[in-house]
């Protein structure tokens, strides 16, 4: 029992570690999409870019994972399609899209609520009632956000933003309850799988004229420096992406669906920090009381957890361990 116990705390401090790299990971996806944005480029464009590279990447890391056994990449056909078609491509679709018609803050807002829409699919779903602690989080994270946003300052109304924003927030949803799943399947085969699917949907969806797919060779100007366009292309298929979903996947099937949807809003505060650095745009002391409250929220959850995951529930985090790279983190925990 002990060393059951020992583990799980070990399992539990790498999650939170793979949730807080991919939440910052991810974080640096929207100011660099905004500067290949004003270079020129449709969000399209940038996404299908993005995932390509990212699912390239993983395929010399995913293959070995699979050891030939193919018969996974069948049983789980429905699992990466899903993934790849609506928490990748349509995730990344709609939000860049919202923020195409609507203040970034407000998007990201819209889009963040998703935790919320995570606790009550496990309600409805699975009978996981949240207790206390878990509303008390939520309160105290959605309240950060808020914050962290400065809603005060003014919000969009814009009805096409709003409905691309919505899209998002159910798109972030269903990122976390997928990621969850496929225990047998190595999270870097369903990353991979995932982000091949949805750029070769976005390009034959550009192709049919269903959405529009252009980009240019521009410098990419950020606030203090410009810089070739497949420099930051480069950063946002490997780092926001490969990195980012990798480490997700993993985080997620550490801590459940539930935890992982909530340490993923502190993304919004690496998305302000990067926005700091690369776009100017200063956090104001509100909006570090708002990522005060975030954090604490995230505690919350976190204390609200059960201690064991129950037996054969699907959104607890798996015994197995999940196949990443074994990076010196890793190796460390």
């Amino acid at each position: 029992m002990a060393t059951l116990t020992h583990d799980s705390a070990i399992r539990m401090r790498s999650g939170l570690l793979l949730a807080l790299a991919s939440a910052t990971s991810f974080g640096l996806s929207g100011p660099l999409a905004r500067g290949l944005m004003n270079a020129g480029w449709s969000a399209a464009a940038v996404v299908a870019a993005r995932v390509l590279l990212a699912g390239a990447v993983l395929v010399p890391l995913a293959l070995p994972h699979l050891r030939g056994n193919w018969k996974l990449l069948r049983t789980n056909a429905n699992l990466i399609v899903a993934y790849g078609l609506v928490a990748v491509a349509g995730t990344q679709l709609a939000y860049f899209n919202a923020v195409a018609h609507m203040e970034v803050g407000a998007a990201l807002l819209i889009e963040y609520t998703a935790p919320i829409v995570v606790v009550g699919w496990l309600w409805v779903r699975h009978r996981q009632q949240p207790g206390a602690a878990t509303i008390a989080g939520a309160v105290l994270g959605i309240t950060g956000l808020l914050l962290v946003l400065d809603v005060t300052s003014g919000l969009s109304t814009d009805p096409i933003g709003i409905a691309w924003a919505l899209a998002a927030m159910l798109g972030a949803a269903a990122y976390f309850v997928l990621s969850a799943q496929g225990g047998d399947l190595p999270g870097t085969v369903l990353a991979c799988g995932g982000l091949l699917i949805g750029g070769l949907t976005l390009i034959l969806a550009g192709a049919l004229g269903i959405v529009p797919l252009h980009a240019t060779t521009h410098r990419v100007a950020f606030a203090d420096f410009t810089t070739p366009w497949w420099i930051p292309i480069l950063v946002i298929g490997i780092v926001t992406a490969a990195i980012a979903y990798v480490t997700g996947i993993a985080a997620t099937r550490r801590l459940g669906s539930r935890l992982a949807s909530f340490v993923a809003l502190t993304e919004v505060l690496a998305a302000l920090i990067f926005a700091w650095i690369l776009l100017a745009e200063a956090p104001r002391p509100i909006q570090l009381l708002g990522g005060a409250l975030i954090l604490i929220g995230v505690v919350s959850v976190r204390l609200g957890e059960p201690t064991a995951p129950a037996l054969g529930d699907p959104e607890t985090p798996a015994d197995t361990p999940t196949e990443l790279p074994r990076t010196r983190t890793e190796q460390g925990s």
